[in-house]
């Protein structure tokens, strides 16, 4: 399972110099609108020091960690939802992706241009999420014409879903993006149907100078004030220095990260939380061969956790023996963790947990 996190952002907010650091995949980076015109596709290891210890414990000939990708989509500018600069091109990538990380430019640098002419990070983020609101509008608006021919003949379904549609549309009309909308289990579900780029989960990444990187400043503020409002989480970082801490070898990255105090790389809190952003966990399969992190969606069964080694897997399973990493940590080995009464057997109905040790038992 490999799921798409998009970078968006105004141009010249540091999005390509991020992706770049993020995957090293050299995209365009340079001092005008519109460098990137299509979208770069990068994947990404998910930092996760439990794979480490797992590893160290059961000395496997291969590791594999969990991954995920990152699209760098075209700078967005006022007016995009009605054509605008690359508009139309930037709002049919961005619909291919599943959740959002928007780069907001939290410094000043005269030798960099602002297509607004100065640094307000919430005029920023206006500008943003008014544009994609304008877009879901309008689809909206289409959609709600279709259903409602439907929805008058006694289509309790389509009733439903053109209910909903209005609810919606009124929230949107407010300026609001449907991911602050408050609705039931069976509201989500409808409003999946409907495709709307704002009910996408949103991730804020504030693109820093060096020297304020790890305390912020009075941008920074600013956008976590907006994003504790609408329940977003946030990361900071200051995206040229990742981009020279990626260029380096593992171990000179950690000299110069201890040099600056920090303990981990900004890019490594954004993987993180766009993976926590997409709703996803990590369970793990460990044995001589090999020690591997799994991705699935939180609320996986054990089958459907199973089907992402092999359809087979989870077509026949049977049940599955899982342990937690951390009682291997603490007991020292998988065999310990067995001694110790600590392994369960689980069947088809079990919850996959982050953090399982898994071996799944199936016959085809």
């Amino acid at each position: 399972m490999t799921l798409q996190c998009g970078i968006v952002g105004l141009p010249n907010v540091g999005k390509s110099t991020i992706f770049n650091a993020i995957t090293r995949a050299g995209a365009q980076s340079a001092n005008y609108p519109f460098c990137t015109i299509e979208p770069n596709v990068g994947r990404v290891d998910v930092p996760d020091t439990r794979l480490t210890k797992l590893s160290d414990i059961v000395k496997p000939k291969n590791v594999v960690p969990a991954a995920m990708e990152f699209v760098d989509i075209a700078g967005l500018v006022e007016g995009a939802s009605k054509g605008e600069g690359l508009g139309n091109q930037f709002l049919s990538h961005i619909r291919e992706t599943e959740a959002v990380a928007h780069v907001v430019r939290c410094f000043t640098d005269d030798n960099i241009i602002h297509v607004r002419g100065k640094v307000s990070p919430a005029d920023d983020i206006r500008i943003i999420n008014l544009e994609l609101i304008l877009a879901d509008l309008d689809s909206l608006e289409k959609q709600i014409q279709k259903i409602e021919k439907k929805a008058k003949s006694g289509d309790k379904v389509e009733k439903a879903r053109f209910d909903l549609a209005a609810k919606i549309r009124d929230h949107l009309n407010e300026e609001k993006p449907l991911r602050t909308m408050s609705l039931s289990d069976d509201e989500k579900a409808i409003a999946k149907t409907f495709a709307l780029i704002t009910a996408r989960p949103m991730l804020y990444v504030m693109n820093m100078d060096e020297a304020s990187a790890s305390s912020g400043n009075e941008y920074t503020a600013i956008v976590e004030k907006i994003a504790a409002e609408e329940g977003a989480p946030t990361v900071r970082l200051c995206g040229r220095t990742e981009e020279e801490i990626a260029a380096l070898s593992p171990e000179e990255a950690q000299e110069y990260l201890s040099s600056l105090g920090l303990e981990e790389s900004g890019l490594a809190r954004m993987i993180r939380a766009s993976y926590t952003l997409l709703n996803l966990l990590t369970y793990f399969t460990a044995g001589e061969v090999e020690v591997r992190a799994w991705t699935v969606t939180k609320g996986a069964t054990a089958p459907e956790a199973a089907g992402v080694i092999h359809s087979d897997i989870q077509r026949g399973f049977i049940r599955a023996e899982v342990m937690s990493c951390d009682d291997i940590f603490k007991l020292g080995s998988q065999q310990a963790v067995k001694d110790a009464g600590k392994m369960r057997l689980e069947g088809k109905d079990y919850i996959v947990q982050d953090g399982d040790v898994c071996y799944f038992r199936f016959n085809v």
